[in-house]
C-alpha cells in the first residue's frame, strides 16, 4: 500500500502545480467580469449612458509598445546567448528570442512610418502663426 502512495502523491502534486495557476487566472477573470457587470447595472439604474462608463480605446502610439517589446526581447535574447548555459537548447532559444525581437522591432518601425500624422499642437500653431504674421524670422545669435 505504501508503494502505491508514493507515485500517486507525486502525480497529484504535479497536477496541482500545473492546475493551480489556471484556477487562479479563472477565478480572477470571473471576479473581474462580475465587477464589470455590477458597474454596468449600477450605471443603468442611475441612468448613466454606458459610453461614459467605459473610456474609448486609445488607438495612437502602437509603435511605441512594439518597439519597446522588440528591443526588450533583443536584449534578453542576446543576454541569454552570452551568459546562458551552453548547449543546443541555448542556441535555439537565443535564435528564437532574437528573431521575435527583430520582428517586433520591424513591426514598430513600420507602424511609426505609416501611422497617420496627427494635427500639430496648439503651441506649434501659435509659433507658426507668430512667425508668419511678423515676417521672416531671423536669428541674432551667431
Amino acid at each position: 500500500m505504501e508503494q502505491m502512495l508514493g507515485p500517486s502523491l507525486g502525480v497529484f502534486i504535479i497536477f496541482l502545480g500545473i492546475s493551480s495557476p489556471v484556477i487562479v487566472v479563472c477565478v480572477v477573470y470571473y471576479l473581474k467580469k462580475r465587477l464589470e457587470h455590477r458597474q454596468i447595472m449600477a450605471a443603468i439604474e442611475k441612468g448613466t449612458p454606458l459610453s461614459e462608463l467605459r473610456p474609448p480605446k486609445q488607438n495612437g502610439a502602437l509603435w511605441i509598445r512594439s518597439l519597446t517589446f522588440g528591443i526588450t526581447l533583443l536584449i534578453i535574447g542576446l543576454g541569454w546567448g552570452f551568459v546562458g548555459p551552453g548547449g543546443t537548447g541555448n542556441i535555439l532559444l537565443t535564435i528564437v528570442l532574437v528573431g521575435i525581437g527583430l520582428a517586433w522591432l520591424i513591426r514598430g518601425l513600420l507602424y511609426r512610418k505609416y501611422q497617420p500624422q496627427s494635427q500639430p499642437s496648439a503651441k506649434n500653431n501659435a509659433t507658426e502663426n507668430k512667425i508668419s504674421a511678423g515676417g521672416a524670422a531671423t536669428s541674432e545669435v551667431q
